[in-house]
């Protein structure tokens, strides 16, 4: 197992790219949805809002009822349910059915999740489960960067068929290369549900939670209205958007292993930083907004520090819920989402009652909030009293 674990990785990091893809391409493709199904845009929002609400409800119950399943099944299954709802966006004319095959996957979501980045790090020795993890992350930052713009591409050039057809191939090499590679992985001893829940007793990781929610939130309430903030304040024409969007995502690639690394060296230092260098963002992002040439740096900057929340983030809540990782993880999927929904839900409001050039500072506050929650986190639970406590 060794000798396939760089291969291993790979898969499972394609498969999040295909999750990715298949989840957030539909951003691209709505106008051509509304279209094909004569539906109105605030129907075909429904596509992405609903897989967002299903994937925050959902991932704790389902993580924990597929705990004790054999690692193998659930990850080839979990990516197999991508590749068959894409091929059903391809055949059915039927809105309804488009919308029920935007719930199943929805519901397999978290669990490809929250086990892969267990399996990647099981994968190679203890000293490197930190690489395979950003490895696997990098399917994110990849399917950001590539997968969403391709597919908008090939529904615009080609046709909506030919988009869900991209996507159904991904997920199914993913599903052949993790049902072919990945040995069978039975859990050996199953931990009860009590004792995976009983993590949530936790005050620590209760403050964990809260800044994670937050540090979603800073980064998606002014990122989801990317294209909005560059075409009315920066006055990017939409091909110059189109650049920025790629741009933004190639360059979440290099920060993504950036921010990697940099937890390898020094764990708390890098979280403690995270949200300063998101409120620098902002602050350049509002001083330049209405300047044209130094919002290409700035876009640039910002694509870096963006990726570095998804590492970040997840290696923050994972240091306390060690005893119950996959569970862990889930929570992590669970609450990324909500402080995404949070976080766009703010910016919206700001954009309606101050303008959508007084949106970063929607981003700015969750920020703050997310730098004081860690701050209270390492104060109360620094290392040194948790061992004299132990004591």
């Amino acid at each position: 197992m060794k000798k396939s674990s760089p291969l291993l990785i790979l898969m499972l990091a394609l498969g999040v790219f295909g999750i990715i893809t298949t989840e957030m391409g539909i951003v691209g493709v709505l106008p051509q949805v509304t279209e094909r199904f004569n539906i109105t845009t605030s129907q075909a929002g429904l596509l992405v809002s609903i897989f967002a609400l299903v994937v925050a409800i959902s991932g704790p119950f389902v993580t924990l009822l597929a705990s004790g399943m054999n690692r193998k099944l659930i990850l080839s299954l979990s990516v197999l349910m991508f590749a068959i709802s894409n091929v059903f966006y391809v055949l059915t004319s039927q809105f309804e059915v488009l919308l029920a095959f935007r719930i199943i996957p929805a519901i397999f979501h978290p669990i490809f999740f929250s086990i892969a980045l267990v399996t990647a790090a099981q994968l190679v020795p203890p000293e490197k489960s930190g690489q395979a993890v950003t490895k696997v992350f990098a399917g994110i930052t990849v399917g950001f960067a590539f997968g969403v713009p391709l597919t908008s591409y090939l529904a615009e050039q080609i046709s909506l068929e030919a988009a869900f057809l991209f996507a159904a191939a991904v997920n199914t090499i993913a599903f052949v290369g993790i049902l072919v590679l990945l040995p069978s992985m039975p859990v050996q001893e199953k931990m009860s549900y009590g004792k995976q829940v009983g993590i949530l007793r936790k005050p620590a990781v209760w403050l964990n939670i809260a800044a994670v929610c937050c540090i979603f939130a800073a980064m998606f309430s002014v990122y989801s209205y990317f294209a909005e903030y560059l075409g009315q304040v920066t006055h990017m024409s939409g091909s110059w958007i189109s650049i920025m969007l790629m741009v933004f995502g190639v360059i979440m690639i290099v920060g993504n292993f950036l921010f990697g690394g940099s937890l390898q060296k020094n764990m708390i230092k890098t979280v403690v930083a995270f949200p300063l260098l998101y409120l620098i963002i902002y602050l350049l992002v509002y001083v330049f907004g209405n300047s044209f040439v130094p919002m290409l740096l700035v876009v640039f900057l910002w694509g870096m520090v963006h990726s570095g929340g998804l590492i970040i983030s997840q290696t923050w809540l994972m240091t306390e819920v060690k005893d119950a990782p996959e569970f862990g993880n889930s929570l992590f999927v669970s609450f990324s989402n909500l402080g995404i929904t949070l976080g766009s839900s703010l910016g919206g409001w700001f954009i309606s009652r101050l303008g959508i050039h007084q949106l970063v500072w929607s981003g700015m506050l969750f920020a703050v909030l997310a730098f004081v929650l860690i701050l209270i986190k390492l104060k109360i639970y620094s290392p040194a009293q948790e061992k004299a406590a132990a004591v």
